[in-house]
C-alpha cells in the first residue's frame, strides 16, 4: 500500500517512525534545564484512557525524593542533551503540586488535576480539542 492511499505526505512527522517510542524507554529517561543542569527522571507516564494520549509525565525530583506530575506538554525531547527539556526554575518546581511516590497512580481526581494546570498555566487536556480522541476507525462512520 501506498503513503498515498493513506494520505501520508512521505516528508511528514507521522512517517518518521524514529520519532516514535516506546513507554518503557521514555521511564527513567533524564529531564534537563536547557542549559544541561538535571531536574531529574521521568518515573512513568499518564494516559488519558479515551484519547489514548500521554498527559502527564510523573517526574522524580532529582535529590528530593519528591515526584511531581508534569503536564507532557511542558516537556519537549532534545537531542542535544539526550533528554527531555523543561524549562522550570527549582523553586517553581519545589512548588509544584506533589504527588506522593509508590507503587499506585496515586489521586488524579478532576479538581487535583486542575490544581495541577492552574499552577503550570496549562489548559487541561480534557478542554483541549487536540487531547480528545477524533478519529474514526476503518469501516465506522463519522458520527
Amino acid at each position: 500500500m501506498a503513503l498515498d492511499d493513506l494520505g501520508l505526505d512521505a516528508g511528514s512527522d507521522a512517517v518518521g517512525a524514529a520519532n516514535l517510542i516506546g513507554s518503557d524507554r521514555v521511564e527513567g529517561t533524564a529531564v534537563r534545564r536547557s542549559d544541561g543542569s538535571p531536574v531529574g527522571t521521568i518515573a512513568r507516564l499518564m494516559i488519558d484512557k479515551p484519547s489514548g494520549r500521554v498527559v502527564y509525565a510523573i517526574l522524580d525530583l532529582a535529590g528530593s525524593g519528591h515526584q511531581h506530575a508534569l503536564p507532557w506538554r511542558l516537556l519537549r525531547y532534545s537531542p542535544d542533551l539526550g533528554a527531555y527539556a523543561l524549562d522550570l526554575t527549582e523553586e517553581q518546581l519545589r512548588a509544584a503540586p506533589r504527588r506522593e511516590a509508590g507503587p499506585g497512580d496515586g489521586p488524579f481526581d478532576r479538581a487535583w488535576e486542575e490544581h495541577v494546570h492552574s499552577y503550570f498555566n496549562t489548559e487541561p487536556y480534557w478542554e483541549s480539542e487536540t487531547g480528545r480522541a477524533t478519529d474514526v476507525p476503518f469501516g465506522k462512520d463519522r458520527p
